[in-house]
């Protein structure tokens, strides 16, 4: 029962109670001793359930809130990131290759705390070894003696015990030896072994550069000094013309020399060009022979049955490969050979800008252009000259200006203008040839939106730029009248047929203004036309007073100009882009809108409606941008915006004062006058 009592090992358990000599009685008696011991501590426990088992009361501070069930619901998310927060997010350096300053992206979070350096060499290499020797270990003993070495443990320890007697002897003594005492710094002699690469030393390479040279320059800057450097540069510029010319002149002389030895095969192609071409157009009026047919003879039968309305007959369509991803920005017959007519290609959308492209067609030939040209610009504009049919003046959407010459086997235009020559600063909207001045130089006048009108007169192999007028916007009250007025957005204009100094010119804002070139500073009327941008102003061919203007307000107006209110107005339902005047009769006119619809007019048969209205498109959302008529032919062309041109001819109701035996310029002059009589009232002036 002592074993068990004490729950010792008998080995340790017989060295324990080698000299008890105690009782069975005295044995009894600590173990009543240890029983009412057991039951005090039986009792204290009980004590203690009983306190755990009274309700616990708690206690809340003063200051706590009182939140609802919701509010305790409620999770408020920490995120804990390992950022410093003391680390600067605004740390700016310079760079030298964006010659800037630069905020640095990465900012550095790590902090350090402690850090120390430190070095470890082998136990066996010679620096070890004096170390070693140093500290007085170098004596000690090496890992084998170590390993041969044992440490006493239990089983040692030898007790000696007989377990049949009663009584128990003493314990017998226990003898241990213990080994030689050595200056161990560790039990066990662990050392670290690693070993790691041969780590290549540093060097640094740099390299510097010699300064550039300095120069401190100082100098007091006048109106005088500022003239004079002007006139430097100026003549400058003058010798380096003349030096151009020069060269320009022998490079002539040695080409004329060239020429007058040409290739066999430049005279093969000089020869066959004018057969080549011709047997060209023969191939392409077989192949189109109905439309020919039909453009030479063909008469609408049924016009005769619906009064006075008519129709168009399509004809030839032009197209071209590089015109598919343009709109069509002008539209112009040739003023002498009358099967020729110019398309011009751009864009309407600022925001799709690129080249353009203009096309000379004729209708010998509809299957491709006789001449193209490719601009770095949007073509904007294109004017024929009315004596020179080979010159042909442009306008770009950047503002520039040029003179194509078609006698030119060059893609270049003959003259251009530039920013030191004045061109526009915005999109050059329609240029006009004029009479040759004074001078008997050429010259053509042009408009855009920067608010200029500018004359360009060719002198030599330059542009010569004179603004006629500035269209400024009138202030909208005596307050304003004051402040520096801005200029308005120039849209479109038109001179007067038989009154060289008289011109209109319609804004962006809906007004029209008539000018002449004799006043700069003012305009002689103005009219307040439309709510919107005018698109087309034009002169009547034959009537000296009248004039028609559209605009993006779907109206088309007839104007008398001694009169501030129009005469007729007219509401198309779409977006009206160009209106012409028809070259054969005074009442006739033509307009396209934005639906694709052409519309025309003959006040004369019909005052409130078009005797035709007519869909000319193939696909639906395609815009109609312009349209011209041939003074020689009963036909127009008109353009579209996806880069397509298309002539139609006008059926017999369309064009009845060609068939009149009286027709005169005088007769149609009467005739508007006639109509203008019946609507006109004192009190429009």
């Amino acid at each position: 029962g002592i074993n068990a009592e004490y729950g010792m090992p008998p080995k340790k358990l017989a060295a324990k109670t080698a000299g008890l000599t105690s009782s069975s009685t005295k044995i009894q008696s600590q173990s009543k001793v240890s029983r009412r011991g057991k039951d005090d501590d039986d009792s204290r426990m009980g004590d203690e359930d009983d306190e755990w088992m009274q309700p616990k009361i708690l206690m809340k501070p003063d200051d706590q809130l009182d939140l609802n069930a919701e509010e305790l619901k409620e999770e408020f998310t920490r995120i804990l990131t390992a950022n410093n927060p003391h680390a600067p997010n605004n740390i700016v350096r310079y760079s030298f290759k964006e010659c800037a300053y630069k905020m640095k992206m990465g900012v550095d979070q790590l902090a350090i705390h402690f850090s120390m350096d430190g070095n470890m060499l082998h136990k066996e290499s010679d620096e070890g070894k004096r170390q070693l020797t140093r500290l007085g270990l170098g004596d000690g003993p090496s890992e084998q003696n170590l390993s041969e070495m044992e440490i006493p443990g239990e089983e040692d320890l030898e007790v000696e015990q007989d377990g049949d007697e009663a009584e128990k002897d003493a314990p017998k003594e226990v003898t241990v030896s213990k080994p030689p005492e050595t200056a161990l710094r560790n039990q066990f002699n662990y050392s670290e072994r690693a070993s790691q690469t041969f780590n290549n030393p540093y060097r640094e390479r740099g390299t510097s550069t010699e300064p550039p040279p300095r120069t401190n320059f100082s100098a007091t800057a006048n109106q005088w000094e500022i003239y004079d450097a002007y006139v430097e540069d100026l003549e400058a510029q003058e010798k380096a013309k003349e030096k151009k010319s020069r060269d320009k002149d022998d490079k002539d002389k040695k080409s004329k020399v060239i020429i007058l030895e040409p290739t066999a095969a430049d005279e093969m192609f000089t020869r066959i060009r004018k057969p080549a071409k011709i047997v060209e157009r023969m191939v392409n009026q077989n192949t189109h022979d109905e439309i020919a047919q039909d453009f030479k003879y063909w008469e609408d039968a049924s016009d005769e049955f619906k009064g006075n309305e008519g129709t168009l007959l399509p004809l030839w369509p032009f197209k071209s490969d590089k015109a598919k991803k343009f709109s069509v920005t002008a539209v112009v017959f040739n003023p002498i050979y009358n099967d020729m007519f110019a398309v011009a290609h751009g864009s309407y959308d600022f925001l799709k800008q690129g080249t353009g492209l203009i096309c000379i067609y004729s209708l010998k030939n509809p299957s491709f252009p006789e001449f193209t040209y490719t601009t770095d610009s949007g073509v904007m504009s294109i004017d024929f000259h009315p004596e020179h049919p080979y010159l042909i003046a442009v306008g770009f959407y950047d503002g520039a200006v040029a003179v194509y010459n078609l006698r030119e086997k060059t893609n270049t235009p003959a003259y251009l203008s530039s920013a030191k020559s004045g061109k526009h600063t915005d999109p050059v909207w329609q240029v006009y040839w004029q009479e040759n001045d004074l001078d008997n130089q050429l010259n053509f006048f042009s408009i855009s939106s920067d608010g200029r009108v500018t004359c360009w007169s060719l002198i030599k192999n330059e542009l010569q730029a004179t603004d006629i007028i500035l269209i400024k916007m009138e202030p909208e009250s005596d307050v304003d009248s004051g402040v520096g007025m801005d200029l308005a957005c120039g849209t479109c204009f038109d001179f007067h047929k038989s009154t060289d100094y008289l011109f209109l010119v319609g804004t962006e804002e809906g007004k029209i203004h008539k000018c002449s070139k004799h006043y700069s500073s003012q305009f002689l009327d103005t009219y307040e036309a439309h709510h919107m941008a005018v698109y087309a102003v034009r002169w009547n061919n034959f009537h000296p007073r009248v004039f028609a203007s559209c605009s993006a307000d779907w109206t088309v107006k007839i104007w008398d100009h001694n009169y501030s209110e129009p005469m007729f107005t007219f509401d198309l339902g779409s977006s009206v882009g160009d209106i012409v005047w028809s070259p054969y009769s005074a009442t006739v006119f033509g307009a396209v809108t934005d639906d694709g619809m052409v519309h025309i007019f003959d006040l004369s048969q019909e005052k409130y409606e078009p005797l035709c209205q007519q869909s000319v498109v193939q696909k639906k959302k395609t815009k109609v941008n312009h349209l011209a008529f041939n003074k020689h032919y009963p036909i127009i062309a008109v353009g579209d915006d996806r880069g397509n041109a298309m002539t139609l001819k006008l059926s017999p109701n369309l064009r009845k004062a060609l068939r009149e035996k009286t027709y005169s310029k005088e007769n149609e002059i009467a005739k508007m006058e006639k109509l203008l009589e019946l609507v006109r009232e004192p009190s429009n002036k």
